[in-house]
């Protein structure tokens, strides 16, 4: 079920919390210095918007390009992830230094926070992380979040802000998520065809929208980069949460949104308890278990994941774990925790519930993943 969503989801009266990502193509130039007098308008929408009611959150990239051009690094400071880290060391420096003197000026306090994917995928710190954004929002300061590249390896990296402004806005209970791109949003097919249209709404991020994605819908930016954003909707989404992706290639890019400017707006979904908001939105699970036709027809439904319907298990995971749950045809239908390691799992896979005490040489527990500790995808 979604809910009906429009441009006024964005207004100071109908979304208290936004969370706002801006992209490293709009705040940093190409020979690495900073679209300043760009950033002023964006600030100034900011600001505006605080004294209006509205508090706002901002995803910022731009530590790498701007801490390449500092050291004199090749490639942006991406040659390597050694160069990536160092950039991105004197980068946020510089960065964060930026936001606190345009906030500071209009008479707001900027308060950074860095993360990683570990940060956000962990559920105490992701606990955490909302705590303080809370008691930031309570305190009428702006975060200015970006991703702890200077740390993250490739392994701990969420690779691209969309998804991190996405999980930010769940944390911090927003209820709205402005990707500013330098695309104004999704199109039915590439944007240089002949009779290509924009897409004002989508309700639904199903396989459609990724086939148009796959075939190179997204302009300038590459199908990764508007594949990456599908990703942000879909965990924003899931949590509740309208997304809109607009171009901030213009000044003032939240007031032209404000005055119908050109997007594409992801409805949220309606329901979902925090924790399997919280299951659904995570990027990295630690396996997977394939289940038959008739598991299918029980977890849509409602029922939790019997041994009976499992038919085989892959990857190393511990009991507690985050795994997917696969359809018989190879579709990702759930996600959830499991209660048994890899091992265990598997040895009990397509048993019937009273075979496994047997198996198992202990009292079993009923289920692999409970109804309570799962959610569909």
């Amino acid at each position: 079920m979604v809910a009906d969503l429009n441009p006024a989801a964005f207004s100071e009266q109908s979304c208290p919390l936004l969370v706002v990502k801006v992209g490293s193509s709009l705040l940093v130039k190409t020979d690495g210095g900073v679209r300043r007098e760009w950033l002023e308008t964006l600030v100034a929408d900011i600001s505006a918007r605080h004294r209006a009611g509205q508090r706002i959150i901002v995803v910022t990239s731009g530590a790498i390009a701007l801490g390449a051009r500092r050291l004199g690094f090749d490639k942006g400071g991406r040659a390597s992830l050694a160069d990536a880290q160092a950039s991105a060391s004197v980068g946020q420096i510089l960065l964060s230094g930026i936001w606190a003197e345009l906030l500071a000026a209009r008479n707001l306090v900027a308060a950074q926070m860095l993360v990683t994917l570990d940060d956000l995928e962990e559920r105490r710190r992701y606990l955490n992380i909302a705590a303080t954004l809370d008691r930031l929002i309570g305190a009428d300061a702006v975060p200015v979040i970006n991703e702890n590249d200077s740390v993250a390896t490739e392994e701990i990296r969420f690779g691209d802000n969309d998804r991190l402004a996405a999980r930010v806005a769940q944390a911090a209970g927003a209820s709205g998520v402005v990707l500013l791109s330098d695309v104004d949003g999704l199109y039915d097919r590439a944007p240089h065809l002949p009779g290509a249209v924009l897409l004002p709404q989508v309700e639904k991020i199903d396989g459609r929208v990724r086939i148009m994605v796959a075939e190179g819908s997204s302009s300038g930016m590459g199908s990764g980069g508007m594949a990456s954003k599908l990703d942000a909707a879909d965990i924003a989404t899931r949590a509740g949460i309208g997304l809109a992706i607009t171009s901030g290639l213009k000044d003032h890019p939240l007031s032209g949104l404000a005055n119908g400017g050109r997007a594409t707006y992801f409805a949220p979904r309606i329901g979902g308890s925090a924790r399997k908001t919280w299951l659904g939105g995570r990027l990295t699970v630690k396996g997977r278990i394939c289940i038959d036709e008739g598991a299918v027809r029980a977890l849509q439904t409602g029922s939790s994941l019997l041994p009976a319907g499992a038919i085989r298990v892959e990857g190393e995971f511990k009991r507690g774990d985050v795994i997917d749950i696969i359809a018989y045809d190879g579709i990702a239908l759930a996600r959830g925790l499991s209660e048994y390691d890899a091992v265990d799992a598997a040895s009990i896979c397509g048993r019937r519930s009273v075979e496994l005490e047997a198996i198992l040489g202990t009292v079993p527990r009923s289920v692999l993943v409970h109804r309570d500790q799962l959610v569909l995808l």
